[in-house]
């Protein structure tokens, strides 16, 4: 697969494992919580995406670049139009629609997070790094993952893009890393598409009093 990875996948295509490395027993089953701050000092936590599904795009320093390109070709694949507005408006564009979706329903977003993995930066050091972290994405929020949580949780391959994907209920679903080809970028998208199908609400149907069913 081009170098692709899929280390741990429990998404509604059924459970594929490559590799070595999976996350604890269940982990597909539990929702979590993933907290830390960005650059500006604010604290983010996937906790707040509940109902919408997170992909979370992180790497060491050597890997900064491929992680940027993969999480603007996401962020702009689910938001079309944020390649258009001022460089602010980016994280606030809307998500594309899903066809056959109830009228009135928010439909689920896609929102991709970058996380720089900052194990290696001493405390002292820090502010230096938020510093220039603003300086260098003065819009677009960049989690700081200066205690190593995701490589702890999920591990790290050095100089790639690493993946995490939350589904709406905030549960592990893949856990993914290497470069895409054609074909791997197509069946991620349409995974992260599923996710967010499987948050449709049910139709309840009712019975009217002669019998004949209504929705």
């Amino acid at each position: 697969m081009s170098g692709f990875r899929v280390w741990f996948s429990a998404a509604w295509i059924g459970v594929l494992l490559i590799g070595g490395l999976v996350p604890a027993a269940g982990a597909a089953d539990r929702a979590m919580n993933i907290e830390m701050e960005d650059q500006f000092g604010t604290s983010c936590s996937t906790a707040a995406s509940r109902g919408n599904v997170v992909v979370l795009v992180y790497a060491e320093r050597h890997g900064a670049e491929a992680a940027l390109a993969l999480g603007r070709q996401l962020h702009l694949h689910f938001h079309p139009t944020a390649g258009q507005p001022a460089a602010e408006a980016w994280s606030t564009q809307p998500v594309v629609g899903l066809a056959g979706w109830p009228a009135g329903v928010p439909v689920p977003d896609v929102q991709v997070v970058p996380v720089a993995s900052l194990t290696e930066v001493p405390r002292a050091l820090r502010p230096v790094v938020r510093a220039r972290m603003r300086k260098d994405s003065p819009q677009v929020p960049v989690w700081l993952d200066f205690e190593g949580s995701l490589e702890r949780m999920f591990g790290i391959i050095p100089g790639e893009a690493n993946i995490v994907v939350l589904d709406t209920a905030g549960r592990v679903q893949s856990v993914l890393s290497g470069k895409f080809d054609d074909q791997d970028y197509a069946q991620f998208v349409g995974l992260l598409d599923q996710l967010r199908r499987a948050a449709q609400p049910a139709i309840r149907v009712a019975d009217q009093p002669n019998g004949s069913p209504v929705r």
